[in-house]
């Protein structure tokens, strides 16, 4: 039972990493949901499941954001002054983020996850992100003010936080290759704190619920198996980008994560 739990880990870890470098979205939004399913199957109190997946995705984005963020910062496209200002913030959203999450019915922070996934691919389906380039850049302290928004928003949502940064940035004068590039830097504060305050703040709750493999709301195995196959997939994804029709794939992905948005919200509260 136990190494069929981790061959879906590695099965999500792909698909993650696929789709993470064939669209440019992040893993999370993969992550999350099949993170769900699968401690769901294999018995893990209903109560944690969300907690756990969040936390779980959140500690897995880190290891790609710092791969993504390198590579973008050998292109130029990191914009280390704006990610500066927004970092603060982001960490200290997804402090308050993490430990939010934990004050939430695990029912309702899967519905939580559902209604999330549902306005992403919405947002995918219908809604490109545009760039307005006459806007002048936010001051400092609102990007710090924004920050603490996409930093509180996406450790809820078990996501680094591109759906979110990258529409901000660009409809505030960052061309779209840099706020794409910046986008990437911000993923790794948002993963860091989030992963971190999952672990602290759910160390007395998987104990009450006696679940095993985990450091507070995340789950070790989970953590590494993911990690690892989405590292190496992405690179694979990326390289499809160029040979197959990605806005096409694209609209698909954005149709199946409706799927799934709704199943996830109808599974809670059904």
């Amino acid at each position: 039972m136990i190494n069929e739990m981790y061959l879906w880990f590695l099965l999500a870890g792909t698909v993650a990493g696929v789709c993470a470098g064939l669209f440019g979205v992040g893993g999370g939004l993969i992550i999350v949901p099949a993170l769900v399913w699968i401690f769901t199957a294999y018995g893990m109190p209903a109560d944690v499941v969300a907690h756990v997946a969040v936390g779980t995705a959140l500690a897995t984005i880190i290891l790609t954001s710092i791969s993504s963020m390198s590579a973008h910062h050998k292109r130029g496209g990191v914009r280390w002054d704006i990610f500066k200002n927004m970092a603060k913030g982001l960490v200290l959203g997804s402090l308050v983020g993490a430990y939010v999450a934990t004050l939430i019915n695990g029912n309702a922070l899967q519905a939580i996850i559902g209604a999330g996934a549902c306005l992403m691919a919405i947002k995918m389906l219908f809604f490109p992100n545009k760039e307005d380039l006459n806007k002048p850049l936010p001051k400092d302290y609102a990007q710090m003010g924004a920050g603490v928004v996409i930093g509180g928003m996406s450790a809820i949502f078990g996501i680094g936080g591109g759906s979110l940064t990258v529409p901000y940035l660009s409809h505030n004068g960052v061309p779209m290759k840099q706020a794409v590039g910046t986008s990437s830097a911000c993923g790794l504060p948002i993963a860091v704190a989030g992963a971190l305050g999952f672990m602290w703040f759910g160390q007395a709750v998987v104990s009450e619920f006696h679940v095993s493999g985990t450091w507070g709301f995340v789950h070790i195995g989970a953590f590494v198996v993911i990690s690892v196959a989405s590292f190496i997939m992405a690179k694979v994804g990326a390289r499809l980008a160029h040979v197959l029709p990605a806005q096409t794939l694209k609209r698909a992905f954005g149709c199946l994560l409706l799927v799934v948005g709704v199943q996830l919200v109808y599974k809670a509260v059904g």
